[in-house]
């Protein structure tokens, strides 16, 4: 079992922010990328957290990341907007592009904004959660590296596309719905891999495309969509309208992250705002209140305490995260503290 060590997220967000200011990022940005990784390790999305830092840093040294800290505006026409971010950190495009999304729907009732030559947001709920928090339903989504075959095929043709949705709800968090389109993650596979047990047949291919239960041979194969075609087609999508109707990378134009670092990721982003007032009701956080509470007041099948609306059980463990610390595998823990000696940067003991 991974040894684990518990963190405070001020302990933390201030060693990514330090890290992230030695490589000569300004302390606003440094904070943004800091508090993003943060947030998706307090709600257990260890995968989009300080996890990261490691690769992000090295990418940045080998120039496949820019230091840049602002995006470039090449179209601005009404509640529409196209940015270039440059590959600079995708924490700052995207907070510049749900921003803007923000403040057209106000204006416009709606606002949709894309960003070409990306780079990695981190987790998919930060900026949709923004747009919800001022009262907005939010949508972000990016594309990432072919990872899934279609149905029947035996090439990885679509990426692993996660899409965030949130709906705002009066006087508590809002609705968060934020998935990636695999059946299962591959850090899952990776674990049956080392019990040297079985997987479900729906988790992975083999080389050849065909599924397997093996996860060796997974590991050398692709993953397979959620739901099937439902998740292929989606996937599909979300490839169409962030990469493609940016007018950036799609399918293999968009490269692995941990594959060759000195190449760009050169993903795309995609980020819509909608104002429900601008639809002519004023009931729509009410009405959105009632739904959320007649599913909360269901009935559960026996042994089940109760269900949970999208992204509240996630919530509820960033909660008890900020008050009783963060658990970070030792490994995480011990490569943070690397990457920042190299950078000549010491965080101290964590607590």
């Amino acid at each position: 079992m991974t040894e684990r060590a518990v963190v405070t997220a001020s302990w933390l967000t201030d060693a990514i922010e330090q890290i992230f200011a030695a490589l000569g990022y300004s302390s606003t940005a440094a904070r943004t990328v800091a508090e993003s990784l943060v947030a998706a390790d307090l709600r257990g999305v260890a995968s989009h957290g300080a996890l990261l830092v490691p690769m992000y840093v090295e990418r940045i040294r080998r120039g496949s990341v820019s230091r840049a800290e602002a995006v470039e505006v090449l179209h601005d026409f009404g509640a529409i907007a196209t940015l270039d971010a440059h590959h600079g950190l995708g924490q700052l495009s995207g907070d510049h592009a749900m921003g803007m999304a923000i403040e057209k729907a106000r204006g416009f009732g709606i606002g949709a904004v894309t960003v070409r030559h990306a780079f990695h947001f981190g987790a998919a709920f930060r900026y949709a959660t923004t747009a919800a928090d001022a009262g907005l339903i939010g949508v972000a989504a990016a594309n990432t590296r072919p990872l899934m075959p279609a149905p029947g095929g035996a090439r990885a043709v679509v990426g692993n596309n996660p899409i965030a949705i949130a709906v705002p709800l009066p006087d508590r968090p809002p609705i968060v719905l934020d998935m990636a389109l695999s059946e299962a993650a591959l850090g899952k596979i990776r674990l049956a891999a080392r019990e040297n047990r079985a997987i479900p047949a729906t988790w992975a291919t083999d080389a050849s495309g065909a599924p397997t239960t093996d996860p060796l041979a997974a590991l050398d194969g692709m993953l397979l969509p959620t739901g099937g075609p439902k998740g292929y087609g989606l996937a599909l999508i979300i490839d169409v309208l962030t990469g493609v109707l940016s007018g950036g990378a799609f399918g293999s134009g968009v490269q692995g992250l941990y594959a060759d670092t000195s190449v760009p990721n050169n993903c795309a982003h995609f980020f819509l705002a909608i104002e429900p007032a601008a639809f002519g009701s004023d009931d729509f956080t009410r009405n959105a209140l009632r739904l959320a509470e007649e599913i909360e007041q269901s009935p559960t099948r026996p042994s089940v305490e109760r269900v949970y609306l999208p992204g509240q059980l996630e919530h509820e463990r960033a909660e008890t995260a900020v008050r009783e610390g963060i658990p970070i595998d030792n490994s995480v823990l011990a490569a943070l503290h690397k990457t920042a000696e190299s950078l000549h940067v010491s965080l101290g003991a964590s607590r």
